[in-house]
């Protein structure tokens, strides 16, 4: 593992005495292809102690709702079957009401001779991280399992996919090659199994049941979160993601680079929730697609530098556009939300976008709706309602459709602020992958972040790129889409 994956958050010391290396599970939550666990796993034998792994759930998080609880808890049933399976000591603990884990980690971390952590980007993680540091006495070390590249690789976030695709064909061959483990559990002996956990923490803080962890509504009726978000019709965890790769790979990826903005050819990967959970890993994925295309880095660590998103990897074109979705774009989000710790502020956007939109912001709109007419999708334009109805119901959006999503709501809002505004609450109260750095990347996408100008400048959109719901009818392929979500949709709810 690069050492530009591991940072130290603070300058406490490796305790000399110590019941076990606490492994504090917050971002990568799975117990495969991970390189948090490798050096949590890598830290137990070194120390000779065992390992204890602590997953906890918030309740006080902005937008808790049943919706993602029940997708992450869903995904600590896996997780306990296979700490169980290989005799490891595992704590999920789902908090019942806000605050009511507070402590909880510090109690952990009292008996441990190090914390190991995961890094993650966007949201809260970073300020929580920077807290706990500052309150532990022992070490805490954080561990990037975001991407293939680490997020230290660069030192600055990149303005376009075209800058930071060049970057990447740089720098990304051995950090690529340089894969986690596929089996971590079995690399700790059995003499570092069985953590003991105190029984101060136990009698205080019960961990969550088995019950619990099966995410019904039944089972989280009593936790203090949103219960009007409910949760998606597909599961959470490492073994649905697992599934979702396998079908993906075996129905849809020969197609994707022709049909993925196709609405009816649903050729997406579905991959996007469980990547966001850390339910599935980047490596595992990039290695197996890869593996299957019988790739030889030699032909890309040799490949002239160019910035394009063709031709690079060597491989068919399909396996070449999922490739540049899955890195480029995906760590283009992660890396800007890592650098610019204003990435989900006005601010964030480029000068140029700021000032069009800005010059424009007083234009007439041709429609105007408040926060919950969109929010029910009571519009005027059947594609956009049918995408917002996919988002409450199913916690995604179609590829294409959520960018024209974006541009319709700039459109009908007072301001481009206030468009902001909007697209951030009802991305990040209904997307089971909404709070993630590609969820703020694609927004702020809508607004000029990583594009440029164009022409002709228009009213509301200045030289923001411009979509419209007529051009999207005629370019996508609808049918069976609008079937499901359009009016049709409205009455069965």
């Amino acid at each position: 593992m690069s050492t530009l994956r591991i940072r130290a958050a603070n300058e406490r010391p490796i305790r000399s005495r110590g019941d076990y290396v606490l492994y504090w599970m917050i971002g990568t939550r799975r117990t495969t292809w991970s390189h948090a666990l490798d050096h949590a796993i890598a830290r137990a034998r070194e120390l000779a102690v065992p390992l204890l792994v602590f997953e906890p759930l918030r309740a006080g998080y902005e937008w808790a709702s049943d919706r993602f609880h029940a997708f992450v808890v869903q995904g600590m049933a896996d997780n306990t079957h296979a700490f169980e399976s290989a005799g490891i000591t595992y704590v999920p603990y789902v908090e019942p009401e806000p605050g009511a884990g507070s402590g909880l980690l510090e109690a952990l971390a009292a008996h441990a001779r190090v914390v190991i952590t995961d890094e993650q980007p966007g949201f809260f993680q970073p300020r929580m991280i920077a807290a706990v540091a500052e309150r532990l006495d022992v070490l805490l070390e954080v561990v990037d399992s975001c991407g293939v590249l680490p997020l230290r690789a660069l030192d600055r976030a990149y303005p376009t996919a075209s800058s930071f695709r060049r970057q990447l064909q740089r720098h990304l061959i051995p950090h690529l090659l340089a894969r986690p483990s596929v089996t971590p559990l079995a690399k700790l002996p059995k003499t570092l199994q069985d953590a003991e956990l105190p029984a101060a923490v136990l009698r205080r803080w019960q961990p969550a049941t088995a019950t619990l962890l099966t995410g019904t509504a039944a089972a989280l009726a009593d936790l203090r979160i949103d219960h009007g978000v409910r949760p998606v019709h597909y599961r959470g965890g490492s073994v649905a993601a697992q599934a979702t790769f396998a079908s993906f790979v075996r129905g849809k990826l020969s197609r994707y680079g022709e049909e993925r903005s196709d609405p009816d050819a649903d050729a997406a990967s579905g991959l996007s929730p469980y990547l966001h959970f850390g339910h599935i890993s980047v490596h595992e994925i990039v290695s197996k697609i890869l593996a299957r295309a019988h790739w030889d880095p030699s032909r890309s660590a040799g490949a002239k530098v160019t910035g394009s998103r063709e031709g690079w990897w060597g491989v068919e074109v399909n396996t070449e556009s999922f490739l540049d979705e899955i890195i480029t774009w995906r760590e283009l989000g992660y890396g800007f939300c890592y650098h610019r710790e204003d990435f989900g502020t006005w601010s964030a956007l480029p000068s140029w976008a700021r000032t069009t939109l800005d010059a424009h912001k007083t234009d007439p709109r041709p429609e105007r709706y408040t926060r919950r007419e969109l929010e029910e999708a009571r519009t005027g334009d059947e594609i956009w309602n049918a995408a917002q109805r996919e988002l409450v119901a199913d916690g995604r959006i179609q590829n294409y459709l959520r960018m024209l999503w974006g541009k319709k709501i700039l459109e009908w809002t007072a301001s481009p602020k206030v468009a902001l505004e909007v697209m951030i609450e009802l991305n990040n109260k209904y997307a089971v992958d909404g709070r993630d750095p590609n969820s703020y990347s694609g927004i702020f996408w809508t607004l000029g972040l990583f594009d440029r100008a164009w022409g002709p400048v228009r009213p509301i959109f200045g030289t923001i790129r411009y979509m419209s719901s007529a051009s999207t009818r005629r370019k996508l392929k609808l049918k069976r889409y609008l079937a499901r979500w359009g009016m049709q949709q409205k009455l069965l709810d």
